[in-house]
């Protein structure tokens, strides 16, 4: 999603954008007196709150029909089209992954002080447009502003916390495969090195453009799961038998392996949005969340 400069160090970083019953009386023959008379109904002294219309409730904690529509309206600047339901789940859902995020800081000891957020927004450099003028822009006031700004910080810090954990350097193999999409040629391939072929000069020849290399990699970076018991399992040299996955049939070799070998940055990142998507699957799970949208 994009947003002006004034927030681009907050806002995207976690966004890609978050959305009576009528009476009727009859008319007819006046009623006839009661000999008993009715007294009225006391109205509740104080009267009851009148709810707040929400979009989900999160472990207790609203997200209100107000916010999401906000964050609607912002989502379909960004995007620049008409919206659509999906579009309607992904907002709400990144506002309900915001608050889970939130919610995990504040259970961790993590709060935005006032004074701190005071600060920040007094640094904020309106550029070409007054602040006030921007936050009009983007359907906000300042109060709602500052609490947007506070949970968005808040999540913030434990989304770093959470990536953090993947370390900078890992056991890593060095690995080329053949893929086939059917079993025979796999089994004639198998063949042919059996037969004295070199993998490499096999890999090539059905794959010319990267010969099969699949580059250095840990546990658990592959789409593949099931691959990694397999290949850490491999000596150095050593070639596996032919492995079926849902993507057709691999033989793979290990080139080559290294202990606490340091990540490629590109790989890190992977693993890190990895990371962040298992904590809040599990923490989808093992919350109270409601969806509250009206239909």
């Amino acid at each position: 999603m994009k947003y002006p400069k004034i927030m681009k160090h907050v806002i995207l970083a976690l966004l890609s954008g978050l959305i009576l019953l009528s009476g009727c009386t009859g008319i007819g023959r006046e009623p006839a007196a009661s000999v008993t008379p009715i007294l009225p109904t006391r109205t509740p002294f104080p009267p009851s709150p009148t709810p707040i219309p929400t979009a989900a409730i999160v472990n207790g904690d609203l997200i209100t029909l107000a916010e999401f529509q906000e964050e609607l309206a912002r989502y379909k600047a960004a995007v620049g089209r008409d919206l659509t339901e999906d579009d309607q789940q992904i907002v709400i859902h990144q506002l309900i992954n915001l608050t889970l995020l939130d919610q995990a800081a504040k259970t961790e000891g993590f709060q935005i002080a006032d004074s701190v957020l005071d600060e920040r927004i007094a640094a904020l450099d309106p550029e070409s447009q007054p602040l006030d003028e921007w936050l009009a822009a983007n359907g906000f006031t300042l109060d709602s502003f500052r609490a947007y700004l506070k949970r968005s910080l808040e999540a913030a810090w434990m989304r770093d916390e959470i990536i953090a954990d993947v370390p900078e350097a890992m056991d890593q193999v060095h690995a080329q495969q053949m893929l086939f999409y059917d079993l025979t040629t796999a089994q004639l391939a198998l063949q042919d090195m059996e037969d004295g072929l070199d993998f490499s000069q096999l890999a090539s020849t059905y794959d010319p453009q990267t010969k099969g290399d699949l580059g250095w990699f840990p546990e658990g970076f592959l789409t593949l799961p099931e691959l990694d018991p397999i290949l850490f399992s491999l000596e150095v040299g050593e070639t596996s038998d032919i492995i079926e996955t849902e993507i057709g049939y691999h033989i793979i070799k290990v080139i080559d392996k290294q202990a606490n070998r340091p990540l490629d940055p590109a790989i890190r990142q992977i693993l890190q949005e990895k990371a962040l998507d298992d904590w809040i699957d599990r923490r989808w799970k093992l919350s109270n969340i409601e969806i509250t949208l009206p239909t």
